[in-house]
């Protein structure tokens, strides 16, 4: 079922609106407006004749869709900067307005109703794509190797469309096709099949930086706001930075959304009473901070911070840096793995640190074991019995009520299909090729439960080690912020300033952090969009200051 607002036509007052900033060109049959594989591509709006969207595959279009006058073409990777997916060719002779990218962004933020329109037309299409056969991109790769996982994961959280191809299971002869076509081996795998490139064994940066999502086609290394960390706090910080008007860059070592994105199903937050999945809170708030003309970046890790000629130097794990008059650090915390033989080898082949239906298919309807007793580790087994694997948490302390909220306890006691057992740890894996079973102890003795996968969220450590000694951490690892900084133990900077800390400021002058990262923060996803969102108005203020002090 296609949805309106990927079919949305626009009314006579959007299209003038539109016509102010762009200009009007001559179409004809045959004529491509743009291709599958293309870096950019302008904003159309058809005025005359029509267009036919599509893909192509080993030789074959595949139609998506036909527009007509007062339609417009384009989908999210207009805002993303990511390559194009589908191509667009003329099959009716008329008219065209062609907005160039940068003037399409101003138009956005300047006409409220027809950037819901657009936005709303972007997504709706980028859902299509995810939902239909998208031949565009595939990738060919085994269920039980770590790197095809990784490449699976990356595009899946990136909602890039993909057809997955199972070397494993698949039965029918695409695969064997694929390979004699390209001439993939096995050690190849996993490989990535685009429009115009064949990826062998890509790592997720080399796909990113192909897709167009690396910090390199930036043509400009120097930033008011760097965030560090595409979290909810990140992410929040990102769009009010941009939205307030600020040159603001995004990074993520991996993929944004952070643990949030991970999740199945927030029902805590505010403004969501049927609950909202961690990617469509993720996609909503990448949208929010693009449309306001934010950078972003990623994978990109953050391997250190220095400050050099009054700027905080980001050096990314590339070698290059990064130059910013401002940064706000929101790496958050990583879950901590268990300390059991095999784990590694069972990493993304039976063991996963997310519940997602990536990782449903996987396993569902198999018997799953679930290892912590914290809000995600409720929502994934709750995600994954009501998905139809029999699910066993496990959890070390006496009472699953300890550190979850009453809502998830309830729910999960309730569930015919989850065994709860408290007072219990893992402490071994069985299997060969895949996971089969994990052994447990518990009340003095040992027992074996068997499974296909064991999902893991057994607590946090704080990811602050790329901040090089420049914030002040607490025992924990977590950094001080603000009123919780010893003021005798701040050095000369700040005579210099002549002020205290700014909220959520840390012991290095234009150095903040929010969300899970800070000491004493509230580690809920309300908590760290509220302090990403607030800290914006800190960053400002500090601005303004430094801003008068070179005046």
């Amino acid at each position: 079922m296609v949805d309106d607002a990927a079919l949305t036509v626009l009314t006579a007052d959007e299209l003038a609106a539109i016509e102010a900033v762009g200009t009007r060109r001559s179409v004809v049959p045959g004529e491509y407006l743009y291709r599958a594989g293309d870096a950019r591509y302008d904003f159309f709006v058809i005025l005359n004749g029509s267009v036919v969207v599509f893909t192509v595959a080993d030789g074959g279009a595949r139609e998506i869709a036909r527009h007509g006058p007062g339609r417009f073409l384009g989908e999210l990777n207009m805002l993303t900067g990511m390559r194009v997916f589908v191509s667009v060719e003329v099959v009716e002779a008329g008219e065209v307005l062609v907005v160039p990218h940068d003037r399409l962004l101003s138009l956005i933020s300047t006409h409220p109703s027809l950037s819901d329109k657009v936005l709303a037309a972007f997504m709706a299409r980028r859902t299509m794509l995810l939902e239909g056969a998208n031949l565009s991109v595939r990738v060919i790769g085994s269920r039980f190797s770590r790197e095809s996982v990784q490449i699976r994961e990356f595009l899946a959280r990136l909602r890039v469309p993909h057809h997955w191809i199972d070397t494993d299971t698949d039965t029918d002869t695409e695969a064997e096709a694929l390979r004699d076509r390209f001439g993939i081996t096995s050690s190849d795998l996993p490989v990535v099949i685009t429009a115009t490139e064949v990826l062998r064994h890509p790592t997720p940066g080399e796909l990113s930086e192909f897709l167009g999502l690396t910090v390199d086609r930036l043509p400009d290394r120097s930033f008011d706001l760097v965030v560090v960390g595409g979290g909810p706090g990140g992410l929040a910080a990102a769009v009010y930075g941009a939205s307030e008007g600020l040159s603001t860059l995004a990074l993520d070592a991996r993929v944004a959304g952070g643990q949030a994105g991970t999740s199945s199903l927030i029902e805590n937050y505010l403004g969501f009473p049927k609950g909202i999945s961690g990617e469509k809170l993720t996609e909503a708030a990448l949208v929010q901070a693009e449309k306001f003309g934010a950078e972003l970046s990623m994978p990109c890790e953050v391997v250190s911070l220095r400050e050099e000629a009054g700027h905080l130097v980001v050096r990314l794990g590339d070698g290059s840096d990064v130059a910013a008059r401002s940064v706000i650090a929101a790496t958050g915390a990583r879950y901590r793995k268990l300390d059991i033989a095999r784990l590694e080898s069972f990493e993304g082949n039976g063991v996963y640190y997310a519940a997602t239906t990536m990782e449903a298919r996987s396993c569902v309807p198999s018997p799953v074991v679930v290892a912590g007793g914290g809000n995600s580790a409720g929502q994934a087994a709750m995600f994954l019995a009501d998905s139809g694997s029999p699910v066993t948490i496990v959890v070390r302390a006496e009472d699953l009520g300890a550190r979850m909220s009453r809502y998830l306890v309830d729910r999960l006691t309730a569930h015919p299909g989850v065994t709860v057992r408290t007072g219990t740890s893992v402490t071994g894996l069985v299997g060969t090729d895949a996971l089969e079973a994990v052994r447990v102890e518990g009340g003095g003795r040992e027992d074996t439960i068997k499974c296909a996968a064991l999902f893991s969220f057994i607590g946090a450590v704080p990811a602050s080690g790329w901040l090089s000694g420049c914030a002040t951490l607490d025992p924990a690892g977590f950094v001080v912020t603000d009123r919780a900084l010893d003021p005798h133990a701040l050095d000369d900077r700040w005579a210099a300033q002549d002020r205290a800390p700014l909220p959520f400021e840390t012991s290095h002058p234009g150095l903040f952090a929010v969300g899970d990262l800070r000491s004493g923060s509230t580690k809920r996803v309300a908590a760290a969009v509220g302090e990403g969102s607030a800290c914006v108005s800190s960053v400002h203020q500090y601005l303004s200051f430094s801003h008068a002090g070179t005046a």
